[in-house]
């Protein structure tokens, strides 16, 4: 972290550990992706007795990783998307610190192109880290923004980008879409394609749906918010393997006890907390955090009758989930052509290639278990004309299979037709 004008906000006061009070108390966290992990580590810290209930048989949630057995009986790794670490995510690398205080599982990437389907691109290599300068350059440099675009924009309409205060923000802007904001802004259709566009469906929203308070929020926070830059760091190894087994390692040193492949149906309010779960004994608790994703949050509250207010019941039922998406991963036989970029962006391009990646672990790791396997994912919406679990049909050989949570996933071995679309990944 490099930004001299971040703000630590200091803990409430109270007792430094769970120990000094009559009682030690003990908490249930639901769900063990990176909300609930943190929890979990910030209760554990303090000596207070933690359960972690997670329906999946890996931890991480939306940043999960496991091991898959292809057809041939190989075991591969696979993760649940693509995710990029950017530096001004204070609070999760302060997380990772628990295992790696030099975050060695994080390896920096030194640009991620953005490609349209006119083949101009947009780098950000080299970009000053300082805002606004940053956003002024990136602007300047793309082939889709000009500077008679620069003076064109309606400053008066785009002022809410410039002063971004959560929550402000989504009173002022909520109910706009992102697409209808830039057009009032007057921000040029080509570098909508180019530069939106992928950050929209990074977040796994067509442009149309995007809220534009999100929009505003995100600009602010990677461009305006920090002077950490906008190139991120991404995991040396499986999720799992460089992130989730060893803090879940770290806090059983601590005593927390984790219970995967469990879900909660209820939970039931009282002098205590009764947790009511689908294949194992209840539990009580003096405290609940609900760690669960949308759809598992919303189920779990709409069956535990009593718990929280009217109003809280009503938002959590009102919460919404991200459209499906695919995550197809490709097993090359020999390594990605070295002048392959390790992450690259797409938009105005067909639904199956809006957001790409290919990569190659650059040195041996004994954690993956795999140090010379070679790969290249994809990952994209899943619109309402293309079905589920059957990206590009022709080029995978396994089935995709329907799992858990938003989206499918496909696993397969490159065939003839991949090496002769993407013939920078499979060279020959």
């Amino acid at each position: 972290m490099t930004d001299r004008r971040r703000v630590t906000h200091p803990a409430p006061a109270g007792v430094a550990d769970a120990s000094a009070l009559p009682r030690r108390p003990r908490a249930v966290v639901v769900g063990a992706g990176i909300a609930g992990l943190a929890a979990a580590t910030g209760l554990a810290e303090r000596g207070v007795t933690v359960d972690v209930i997670e329906r999946q048989p890996y931890l991480g949630g939306r940043v999960g990783g496991w091991t898959e057995t292809l057809q041939d009986g190989t075991p591969v790794a696979m993760n649940r998307g693509f995710h990029a670490f950017f530096r001004q995510y204070y609070n999760l690398r302060n997380l990772l610190r628990r295992i790696d205080r030099g975050l060695g599982m994080l390896q920096p990437l030194a640009d991620y192109p953005l490609v349209d389907a006119h083949g101009r691109c947009d780098t950000f290599r080299g970009l000053p880290k300082t805002p606004p300068l940053n956003a002024l350059a990136f602007a300047l440099r793309s082939p889709t923004f000009r500077l008679r675009d620069l003076a064109r924009l309606n400053a008066r309409a785009a002022a809410p980008l410039a002063a971004v205060s959560v929550p402000d923000i989504y009173r002022l802007l909520d109910h706009i879409d992102a697409q209808t904001f830039l057009g009032e802004i007057n921000f040029p259709d080509a570098a909508q394609h180019l530069a939106f566009e992928v950050f929209s469906r990074s977040f796994f929203a067509e442009p149309a749906a995007l809220s534009a308070a999100e929009l505003a929020t995100m600009f602010h926070i990677y461009f305006l918010g920090s002077s950490e830059g906008i190139v991120f760091d991404v995991a040396n190894a499986n999720f799992d393997a460089a992130l989730w087994n060893p803090l879940r390692s770290y806090l059983e040193d601590r005593g927390v006890r984790f219970h995967t492949g469990v879900s909660v149906t209820a939970v039931e309010p009282g002098s205590r907390f009764v947790i009511h779960c689908d294949c194992a004994a209840d539990m009580q608790a003096d405290g609940v955090v609900l760690g669960a994703d949308v759809s598992g949050l919303r189920q779990i509250v709409s069956n535990s009758a009593g718990l929280g207010t009217d109003d809280w019941r009503r938002r959590i039922a009102a919460l919404r989930t991200a459209p499906p998406f695919v995550v197809q991963r490709l097993w090359l036989d020999r390594p990605v052509h070295a002048g392959r970029a390790a992450f690259l962006g797409t938009g105005g391009a067909p639904a199956a290639g809006q957001r790409q990646r290919a990569g190659t672990l650059r040195t041996p790791s004994r954690d993956v278990g795999y140090p010379h396997r070679r790969f290249g994912r994809r990952t994209a919406l899943v619109r309402g004309n293309q079905p589920a679990g059957r990206p590009d049909r022709a080029d995978a050989e396994p089935a995709a299979r329907a799992v858990p949570g938003d989206r499918v996933r496909a696993l397969c071995r490159p065939t003839r037709a991949v090496r002769q679309r993407l013939p920078a990944i499979c060279p020959r």
